[in-house]
């Protein structure tokens, strides 16, 4: 593994200048169209290329790590059950240790907007229609509502554990009243068959709020294109939470803290990927919530162990990587703990410089924008 040079705790150290035209607002009609910057963390040399030509950067015997979770439509629009106050709740982890006997309810730690209006016992409708009364103060809701919820309690940190109640399946419930939750910097909303264009073409396991972005790129057919060379894949599971919208509000980055997540490792794909290190093969990451899973499993010889968890981990200069030889993924936000992370594979010094190179050749950036790869 390259050894890696300390710099700066400072979370000023991971600003750069962006122009907002080159925000992505919305995907490519072809995935495996976007740029691709390509860059040798040793050296920090870069190349520019279109996305479709991965596989020849790929060799036989490497093996990618996909991230297989699915976005469910997680963002809730509703009213308050009492004065019909608008609110929005946004979902993040379900919470199996509040479950239910009870048929159609179940449990959420939730982000939810505005705070003061949703205490502990605050209940919220969704989906219902609503009028107002003669009086002009009241609100008085019709029919009966899809969904409702109960706030349980605050945590901590602010969020909520939310009780929903509703009629039918959850998933046919959350697909027909959600919404996908965008990142504050996409301003154009998805919707039907624009919302298959926020997942990934091998998204299985349903629970995150937000997408694993590397992965948009990949086709169907450049999949089965990498699979021909000889290139094995993985697929993890890491349902992406709270820590994608929260940003570093700390001076040092070492003092910042991130939620947990859901990451879970299956014995067959452990040994996959050990498999294919002990063969010689590279260990290639597609984004860096593949990055996170493997090294939150990895022993310190780099080997992968299968397993269930929350993670925390933080990832930034300094950090010793155990199980990753390479990175794919996109680019990333100023003072983000995701810059932090590609940081800590490739230096900051090449990273910033290669971002430089984006921004000067017109690249899209975040989440619906274009590539890199660090080999």
């Amino acid at each position: 593994m390259m050894s890696q040079k300390i710099v700066g705790y400072s979370t000023a150290d991971y600003a750069y200048d962006l122009p907002k035209e080159l925000i992505a607002q919305d995907p490519l009609a072809d995935r495996s169209a976007s740029r691709l910057l390509v860059m040798d963390r040793e050296t920090g040399a870069v190349s520019h290329h279109v996305f479709r030509e991965i596989p020849s950067f790929l060799k036989p015997g490497d093996c990618l790590v996909f991230n297989d979770t699915r976005v469910i439509p997680a963002r809730l629009l509703g009213v308050k059950r009492d004065t019909g106050a608008a609110v929005e709740i946004l979902l993040l982890k379900r919470r199996e240790d509040h479950a239910s006997s009870d048929g159609n309810t179940c449990v959420w730690e939730c982000l939810v907007k505005p705070g003061k209006k949703l205490r502990p016992g605050a209940e919220v409708v969704f989906g219902a229609q609503q009028t107002t009364t003669d009086d002009g103060e009241h609100i008085r809701l019709q029919d009966s509502p899809l969904l409702t919820a109960q706030i349980l309690e605050t945590k901590e940190d602010g969020n909520r554990i939310v009780r929903f109640f509703y009629n039918g399946i959850w998933e046919e419930v959350l697909d027909r009243l959600g919404e996908m939750p965008l990142p504050p910097y996409i301003t154009h909303k998805l919707s039907g068959e624009n919302r298959e264009r926020y997942q990934t073409v091998y998204a299985k396991h349903e629970g995150s709020a937000a997408a694993p972005t590397a992965g948009l790129h990949f086709t169907d057919t450049l999949l089965e294109q990498i699979r021909e060379m000889g290139v094995s894949e993985a697929f993890v599971t890491l349902h992406v939470g709270l820590g994608t919208f929260r940003p570093v509000k700390v001076a040092d980055v070492r003092e910042h803290v991130m939620h947990t997540e859901a990451c879970e490792i299956s014995p067959e794909t452990a040994e996959q990927i050990n498999a294919a290190r002990k063969n010689g093969g590279r260990i290639l990451c597609v984004g860096t919530t593949s990055v996170r899973t493997l090294e939150s499993f990895a022993d310190e010889d780099g080997i992968v162990h299968p397993g269930k968890k929350e993670t925390g981990i933080f990832i930034y200069p300094g950090y010793r990587f155990k199980a990753v030889d390479g990175l794919i993924t996109n680019f990333h936000l100023p003072e983000s703990t995701l810059l932090m992370l590609v940081s800590a594979f490739a230096g900051r010094e090449h990273v910033l410089a290669a971002y430089a190179e984006a921004v000067r050749e017109r690249y899209r950036f975040f989440s619906f924008g274009d590539a890199m790869l660090l080999v």
